[in-house]
């Protein structure tokens, strides 16, 4: 195994002997899992393009649509458009129609690609005119728009409502009015403020027991067009809760990338699907673990799952918004792309200690597929910053 000089929080450079061995990729499909699992995907930028990154996203069309299809290949489903694809952190309400467009032409031609898209109002910006009919008219385009391709919605949180919203009714007649007219039951996702800090006070209310009450109350007037929600709240405690008071219909989908593990292990009261992005960083295992579960073996379950956790509670730390660059940056370890850019060069977001601390635990993990071409991409990306040994 390859020994690579990363640098440490002291400063020093100090060998690391990389140790684990790869979880070998295999093809699943969804009815391999006993829980529904998506993977929210992230995009793949164009490092080639002549733009100003800042301000224009560049997309590789290509290499994004090939990261869908070999998520499809492992039995993950896809959550498209979503926060991980930088949606308001780079991606445009424009730039997601194309990529939902996208998509979906991929999906059709697939009998087993399951896909869900992001709707919201990020193309209208708050501000103090933002009335809440502004906020019903934008959401009604988004959800327009995919359902018109033939897609099936994940209402996303609003940071327009967030901002216009006086109190909880006014979420309540939002959702209500877009829920009584999609075409097919949704995913709703309640985003924390620790992923978008433009939501805290979400449904009206500082405190997340309160505000569960609210969203709650919006479920249960319109069960019969919620699938399930997706709460991002990194608190197992929460999501349990939650999830104990839905309506039977209604899933549970885990955003919690924390505690993900015995969130979908569930307990004797019940357990949770799965939306989450660190899915997209350890599709493999997150795939192994799911068919392990579906065979029965919890153990085996907990022995691809958990080493993880430390991996994705890291890519994860706060300012937690910032967790997108640590997925890119592992797509690019194994080989998934050719460079490490984001749109938006949100590939700065995070510090050398940080990437190399990844380095260190993905490996630990066992999600580095190749680990001869990702000591050498780790080592191009350190003498970038610097450092040689």
């Amino acid at each position: 195994m390859p020994t690579i000089h990363l640098p440490n929080e002291d400063r020093s450079i100090t060998p690391y002997e990389m140790t684990g061995t790869p979880i070998a990729l295999e093809r699943y499909k969804a009815t391999d899992f006993p829980r529904i699992a998506y993977a929210a995907a992230h995009v793949v930028a164009d490092p080639l393009a002549s733009n100003d990154p800042w301000l224009t996203p560049a997309i590789d069309w290509d290499q994004t649509l090939k990261f869908r299809h070999r998520l499809w290949d492992l039995g993950l489903g896809v959550a498209e458009a979503m926060d991980t694809a930088q949606r308001g952190m780079g991606l445009t309400w424009t730039d997601a129609q194309e990529l939902i467009r996208r998509a979906q032409a991929e999906a059709r031609g697939r009998d087993d690609a399951l896909i869900a898209y992001g709707a919201g109002t990020d193309h209208l910006a708050p501000g103090p005119d933002v009335t809440i009919d502004d906020i019903i008219k934008a959401y009604e385009e988004q959800v327009g728009f995919v359902e018109g391709e033939g897609g099936r919605v994940i209402l996303m949180a609003s940071r327009a409502l967030a901002a216009a919203a006086k109190t909880p009714d006014d979420y309540a007649r939002v959702y209500g009015h877009i829920l009584s007219q999609v075409k097919q039951p949704v995913v709703m996702h309640w985003l924390g403020e620790m992923f978008d800090p433009a939501l805290e006070g979400y449904w009206g209310k500082a405190d997340h027991d309160e505000a569960m009450d609210v969203c709650l109350d919006v479920i249960a007037a319109n069960a019969d067009k919620v699938d399930g929600i997706k709460i991002s709240l990194l608190s197992a405690e929460k999501e349990i809760k939650m999830r104990r008071r839905l309506p039977e219909s209604v899933k549970m989908y885990t955003g919690d990338d924390f505690n993900y593990a015995e969130l979908i292990a569930g307990d004797d009261e019940g357990y949770s699907h799965a939306l989450l992005g660190i899915f997209d960083a350890i599709a493999p295992a997150a795939s192994a673990g799911l068919a392990a579960l579906g065979r029965g073996n919890t153990n085996e379950f907990f022995d691809l799952l958990e080493p993880t956790v430390p991996l994705s509670r890291h890519i994860f730390a706060a300012p937690t918004r910032f967790y997108k660059t640590g997925v890119v940056f592992l797509a690019y370890l194994n080989g998934l792309q050719d460079h490490f850019t984001m749109i938006g060069g949100q590939q700065s977001t995070r510090s050398l200690q940080h990437l190399a601390e990844l380095f260190r635990l993905a490996d630990k993990a066992r999600v580095i597929a190749d680990p001869e071409l990702a000591a050498k991409r780790m080592q191009d990306v350190l003498r970038v910053h610097g450092v040689s040994a």
